[in-house]
């Protein structure tokens, strides 16, 4: 089995990962490691262009979030408390979906 298709299984493993634990919202992901569901979309939309691919955003997105991501959004997005943005806002999180 080579690297690649080694980290590909590892990524797949994280995706089914985040798809359980729904109850984990982007700003806690943001918070706490500087990255979201929504950076992995991005990260998916760069990495496939960088290989002369064409991949939508949202076609990303669907990919990460497992379904539309506005069908995701209604059924798990939580409003943040006053909390987890001010931990957002101190952060800056200024590497956000680069």
């Amino acid at each position: 089995m080579s690297k690649t298709e080694i980290e590909a299984a590892v990524f797949r493993r994280l995706l089914e990962h985040l798809d359980k634990r729904t109850d984990v919202q982007n700003i806690d992901l943001m918070n706490l490691a500087g990255f979201c569901r929504n950076c992995l979309s991005k990260w998916y939309v760069t990495a496939a262009a960088e290989r002369g691919e064409t991949i939508s955003y949202e076609e990303a997105r669907e990919r990460v979030y497992g379904r539309p991501y506005a069908e995701w959004k209604d059924l798990y997005q939580k409003e943040a408390s006053g909390e987890q943005q001010q931990k957002y806002a101190e952060l800056g999180n200024k590497e956000h979906g680069k």
